[in-house]
């Protein structure tokens, strides 16, 4: 069999693996081991295989996924999650879902010193789905809010979605991270305007709120966001002037965030263990599925797929642009059947061969991928915030959750083609960094 056969057989043997239930990072390894063993020789991938889960386990760089995991578990016992919903109802409940409009506020703040979604989605379910229950929002708004709003985790930094796309594909992380700055802010403002549309459109979704703020009230409701707001600045400020990397800037944010839990007697045993163990329990993930993704590809260089792949693409005599939007449609589609990072651990081997290929600009399609990865967190049957926020809301079905999130699906969408009209969006920061 000649090598391109080769590499679409064991493509489909990888779905086929996951459709019968193994994990993705067995799998790809499974796949990619025999496959080199094919092309080459058992010699010759016995080392491949060894080398690549040493050295991405002990690659100094990647160190980042556990300190931004542990910044989040640190920043949750810390109460900062309450304090930043508090301050975001204080100023928006008097507007049509308002509440809703603090979540998703809430949730931006919280995901810029997190880095995981679904940490994002868990942690402010337990703060904001009391408060809109007790108010009669209907659970379709409360919970759809909660989980869109999760998704922001993934985007905003820092953002272990772009790690992993840096990890995947050699770019740098610290541009990376600040280049969904500006995006996560936008989808930010997306979703709030959702809520406004929906409530405007329905609104026994979201009962008017008849408790009122005092101005004082609202101006001493900020003193919450500060903590958040100075460890995001300290984080990617110092990210963004070069003056320490992306793994120095979570051990930094980690340490503050660990005094801060001390310093108000937030932190106990169970909550710095509940820390600890989460973040090992997703770096382990991540981390064997990069390993598993790279002997894959091994198997995919052999098989010159990917090159063949991106010869023919740039030979197409059709829009860069059709293409673009035909990976970001296949995206869609896989959504609805993997999880975030298997989706992008799975495709990059083959896809950014095509991207360079067509001459985007990596980080810019960074940020597009981390977008669609970001829609198949809230995408069914597998939107993995979804399934967060019913374990936190027993007693909503999950069906109504999804019917709750899919309007949010059309802001992702949105920013989507806002950002390849116009690329500048993602790519000013990056650009404007110091080397």
């Amino acid at each position: 069999m000649d090598p391109v056969s080769t590499g679409i057989l064991g493509t489909i043997l990888v779905f086929v693996l996951l459709f019968l239930g193994m994990p993705i990072a067995f799998a790809l390894m499974l796949v990619g081991f025999g496959g080199i063993s094919y092309l080459a020789s058992i010699e010759a991938a016995l080392p491949i295989a060894a080398r690549t889960v040493y050295e991405v386990s002990a690659y100094y760089p990647y160190t980042v996924i556990p300190l931004f995991i542990v910044m989040g578990g640190f920043a949750g016992s810390s109460g900062m999650t309450k304090d930043l919903y508090s301050a975001f109802d204080k100023w928006f409940r008097k507007l049509p879902g308002g509440l809703a409009i603090a979540t998703i506020g809430a949730c931006a703040g919280f995901a810029a010193v997190s880095g995981s979604s679904v940490a994002t989605a868990a942690t402010m379910g337990t703060v904001a789905l009391p408060e809109m229950k007790r108010f009669g929002y209907h659970p379709r708004l409360a919970t759809g809010s909660i989980a869109a709003g999760g998704t922001l985790g993934f985007l905003i930094p820092p953002s272990i979605g772009f790690i992993v796309y840096g990890m995947l594909t050699e770019q740098s992380i610290g541009k990376l991270l600040v280049a969904g700055m500006i995006p996560g802010l936008i989808l930010a403002l997306g979703y709030i305007g959702i809520v406004i549309a929906m409530v405007k459109s329905n609104p026994s979704l979201a009962p008017v709120s008849l408790e009122s703020t005092n101005l004082r009230d609202k101006f001493s409701s900020l003193l919450g966001i500060w903590e958040p707001l100075a460890i995001f600045l300290l984080v990617m400020g110092g990210i963004y002037s070069g003056f320490f990397t992306p793994t120095e800037a979570g051990a930094i944010g980690a340490t503050v965030l660990l005094l801060v839990a001390i310093i108000k007697r937030k932190l106990n045993r169970g909550n710095l263990v509940d820390a600890l163990l989460e973040s090992v329990r997703i770096s382990v993930m991540v981390l064997f599925l990069v390993a598993g993704a790279n002997v894959f590809s091994y198997f995919l260089a052999l098989s010159t797929i990917p090159m063949q792949l991106a010869t023919w693409v740039a030979g197409l005599e059709v829009s860069r642009y059709l293409i673009h939007t035909i990976i970001v449609i296949s995206y869609l589609f896989l959504g609805c059947f993997l999880d975030a990072i298997s989706m992008m651990v799975l495709t990059m081997p083959v896809i950014f061969p095509v991207i360079l290929a067509l001459n985007f600009d990596p980080i810019w399609f960074g940020v597009i991928a981390v977008l669609m990865m970001e829609a198949g967190l809230i995408t069914p049957p597998m939107g993995l915030n979804i399934f967060t926020v019913a374990g936190v809301e027993k007693e909503t079905p999950v069906e109504t959750i999804f019917r709750g999130v899919a309007p949010f699906l059309l802001s992702i969408f949105a920013i989507v083609i806002l950002i390849t009209i116009f690329p500048d969006l993602a790519l000013f920061l990056p650009s404007m960094m110091m080397r």
